[in-house]
């Protein structure tokens, strides 16, 4: 009799087991949720990553506005034949060649040459804030990863606890078996190594639930350590296959390389600009001796590019080259990309598919096997220790599942993340 009432009851606590899990999650505790936009948001804003480039940026401005100007005039001032032996020696004013001058001077850079390096400053600019979406699309893309790697391993340490309390019940009921004689005592060994297995892989879970916090907490910082809300929806991706290469054309990083080869063409054009030397006009006033009439002096001067072919226009010639390294840099990296996302878009969409095969055939053929060795248990024509071995297969069916569903929501995050996302404010 107390074998059938531990039969029955073995046999409710499956039945229970069985409606925990295929009721999915436990409800999270909402109060302080970490939120998967909240992640991204929070990564955002403590990101030190995007003060640099915006940094970067703004200095890159500064210089352009400088680089617009006029050169700053340069003030000389001297003395001139000043004896230096004789009845005059280091006399100022007795010797009539003796001048004290002083004067102003200014390159008369043309307009066109300013205008080049300020573009150039501009391009820089640009550069930096193409720079500062790489960043941003990056730490997003990392803290979605994260967000999602903690999320499911806390489900899956929800359910290697019910596996663990159903090994449990395995050992309670081989050792009551035993003991009845209704069963061989290699079962209670059994069913004991089974419940250690479990309580190593729960080991192994919670290590990697603490590596996946730490991972978190820095994009997040401290907030890593409360608790999740609910997941992100993964079911679709705004890419299209036909139109990769189109939509990556925008791409962060390509529209990155982009931008540095318009910094290259910047250099060309500057370099252009100094195929043609300024003059520099000096006017000078020099004071003599009371006696002798007082001197002024206008200057100009200009370097002599002689040797254009072999210095101006080469240096032409190697701006050139490297915005032709630029471009092909850029349209290399554009078909890498293409080609990683068309294949993770490709892994993802078979991953979905794989999900439904759960859902429709592997999850309920998973279930049918565990009721029907329950139904044969209740008769008194099948044992316990199958109604458990199915039972356990079963939970075995439901953790793949979760794996491959944190895949696919890890393709996903890679995919929707190849922009920056709005759910994290710039």
């Amino acid at each position: 009799m107390r074998y059938i009432l531990f039969r029955s009851r073995v046999f409710l606590s499956l039945i229970t087991a069985a409606l925990l899990l295929a009721s999915g999650n436990p409800p999270y505790a909402q109060t302080d949720a970490l939120t998967f936009d909240a992640a991204l948001r929070l990564a955002a804003d403590r990101s030190q990553q995007l003060v640099a480039e915006d940094a970067a940026a703004n200095a890159a401005r500064e210089m352009a506005v400088a680089a617009h100007q006029a050169p700053d005039p340069t003030l000389t001032t001297g003395v001139n034949n000043l004896p230096i032996n004789g009845a005059d020696a280091f006399s100022l004013g007795r010797d009539f060649m003796t001048m004290r001058s002083i004067g102003v001077g200014r390159e008369l850079t043309r307009d066109d040459k300013r205008e080049a390096r300020a573009a150039r400053f501009v391009s820089e600019a640009d550069e930096a804030q193409a720079a500062r979406t790489v960043a941003l699309t990056e730490l997003q893309r990392g803290a979605a990863s994260a967000w999602l790697d903690r999320y499911y391993r806390e489900r899956a340490r929800d359910i290697l606890l019910r596996q663990r309390d159903e090994a449990a019940l395995q050992i309670e009921a081989a050792d009551v078996a035993f003991r009845s004689g209704h069963g061989p005592q290699s079962d209670v060994f059994a069913a004991r190594l089974a419940l250690a297995k479990i309580e190593d892989r729960i080991a192994v879970n919670a290590r990697d639930i603490e590596v996946a916090t730490t991972r978190l907490a820095r994009w997040v910082g401290d907030s890593a350590r409360h608790p999740l809300g609910p997941p992100p929806a993964t079911g679709n991706v705004a890419l299209r296959a036909g139109d990769l290469e189109t939509t990556l054309a925008h791409h962060p990083e390509v529209a990155l390389m982009t931008k540095q080869e318009a910094v290259a063409r910047a250099d060309v054009e500057v370099a252009r600009t100094n195929k043609r030397s300024d003059w520099t006009v000096e006017v000078m006033y020099s004071q003599r001796g009371p006696g002798f009439s007082n001197m002024m002096s206008v200057n100009f001067s200009k370097p002599l590019q002689w040797r254009q072919r072999n210095r101006q226009d080469r240096e032409i010639a190697a701006k050139l080259s490297l915005v032709e390294r630029a471009r092909a840099e850029r349209e290399e990296a554009t078909r890498e990309h293409v080609a990683d996302a068309s294949a993770s878009l490709a892994s993802w969409r078979v991953d979905r598919e794989r999900l439904g095969r759960y859902a429709s055939t592997l999850i309920p053929l998973a279930g049918e096997r565990t009721a029907a060795a329950a139904a044969a248990y209740r008769g008194g024509k099948g044992t316990l220790g199958a109604v458990l071995e199915a039972r356990v297969a079963e939970v075995d069916i439901h953790l793949d599942e979760l794996m491959l569903e944190m895949e696919t929501a890890t393709l996903w995050a890679e995919l929707t993340f190849l922009v920056p996302s709005g759910a994290a404010h710039e």
